[in-house]
């Protein structure tokens, strides 16, 4: 296998679903990079980890690689500078964030010497696709998700087909501008984030 000179190892964190009765998060953003980021269609680019790029997974790391290169798993559909709490949710149906690192490298990909602290919002190249709707998983909570109390008003993403760790209670059959708008039959309100539907209606599964 080749080894990309290029590739700079980064840390990875897997967000958890976890749903706090109304979680609060920033608004959506369009999918688009962060400024200062640029597409590249080639596999990679002067950005690390821009949108379109791909990345192999290791233990507990992650790598830039071509997106034809046998290791891909991974392929960037959105990518913000700073932190997550911070910054733009990523698209719906993201299956895990990547959280990078700030690193000063001698080199590194545009000759600045600075890779900058930021998030890559990460779609697998093939299934599963925990950021589906019932998948159980990704960064945000969707219509289609399902939840289960997890004790102090909380709850918790779980995979809809019963396959995850808790048994799925609610399902999100709506979203809504706010609990007024929400159906007759929703037992539970779940924040969504975002601006215009933030709201979730689950009713009972």
């Amino acid at each position: 296998m080749l080894a990309w000179k290029r590739a700079r190892w980064v840390c990875a964190a897997l967000l958890a679903a976890t749903l706090v009765g109304c979680q609060g998060s920033p608004d959506a953003g369009s999918g688009g990079p962060s400024p200062g980021a640029s597409r590249s269609p080639s596999g990679y680019g002067a950005v690390f980890l821009a949108v379109d790029e791909c990345s192999s997974r290791g233990r507990g790391t992650f790598t830039e690689v071509p997106c034809r290169s046998e290791r891909a798993v991974a392929r960037v559909t959105a990518r913000y500078d700073g932190k997550v709490a911070a910054g733009p949710m990523c698209p719906a149906h993201t299956d895990f964030v990547l959280h990078i690192s700030e690193n000063r490298p001698a080199l590194d990909e545009n000759g600045d010497g600075e890779i900058p602290q930021g998030y890559a919002c990460m779609r697998n190249l093939e299934p599963p696709h925990p950021g589906d709707p019932g998948g159980g998983g990704g960064p945000r909570t969707i219509v289609g998700d399902c939840v289960y109390s997890a004790g102090r008003g909380q709850v918790r993403e779980t995979a809809c087909d019963g396959s995850g760790t808790g048994k799925p209670q609610y399902r999100v059959a709506a979203a809504a501008a706010d609990r007024a708008k929400c159906p007759a039959l929703t037992a539970l309100y779940v924040t969504l984030g975002g601006s215009s539907e933030p709201v979730g209606c689950a009713v009972r599964v």
